[in-house]
């Protein structure tokens, strides 16, 4: 039983609806094209398989966005930060929570599912939800930032194409282990409370 961590950059990032697995899929660059080749080669092969498309995906260990806007804040006057990409934080804790909960239970799932924290929000909304809930749970944490302005992703050019919605629509994963995936907040305020 094989289980693969996949990624909305499988899709085109675009339009405004929440991606589902049976969306035509259209990646934009290498790493969407590689992964999306990884999916179709593990379903090629006939085993019972579970792949997850995730998205913006952090842990307290390591390196993260908030880690940066936290640094950021600390070390400068104004930042400015994406607001015209759409998605959900996802936390590895929730992924690894997930999978484990899968593989326990005996209802011969197998497929490709959707996971992601439940509802949405810009990098930029992400940023500032960030630095006020750090400031709740240490006030004495200083930031030096004035203002954390959004701009648009053209602003920010990269050698690689990023889509604009990474929202994915994780229905079909809530219907089957019947539950409601947490909200984005609660797992980015866990993180917050780990790493302060």
């Amino acid at each position: 039983w094989l289980v693969h961590y996949s990624t909305d950059y499988v899709f085109d990032g675009s339009g405004d609806v929440a991606w589902q697995e049976s969306d035509i899929t259209g990646p934009l660059g290498v790493y969407g094209h590689t992964k999306l080749e990884g999916e179709k080669a593990i379903v090629a092969s006939g085993c019972r398989h579970l792949i997850f498309r995730t998205s913006w995906v952090y842990a307290a260990r390591g390196g993260n966005f908030a880690k940066t806007m936290l640094r950021l804040a600390q070390e400068r006057d104004k930042m400015a930060v994406i607001n015209d990409q759409f998605g959900a934080p996802t936390g590895a804790a929730l992924l690894a929570d997930i999978t484990a909960l899968c593989l326990q239970r005996d209802q011969h799932l197998s497929g490709i599912y959707h996971l992601a924290a439940a509802g949405e929000t810009t990098w930029h909304a992400y940023a500032k939800y960030v630095l006020q809930q750090a400031q709740s749970l240490k006030p004495s944490l200083k930031y030096t930032v004035k203002e954390v302005a959004a701009v648009a992703t053209t602003e920010f050019p990269t050698p690689a194409a990023r889509p604009l919605t990474s929202r994915i629509n994780c229905s079909q994963l809530e219907n089957a282990l019947q539950l409601k995936l947490p909200a984005w907040q609660t797992g980015v305020d866990a993180m917050l409370s780990k790493i302060l």
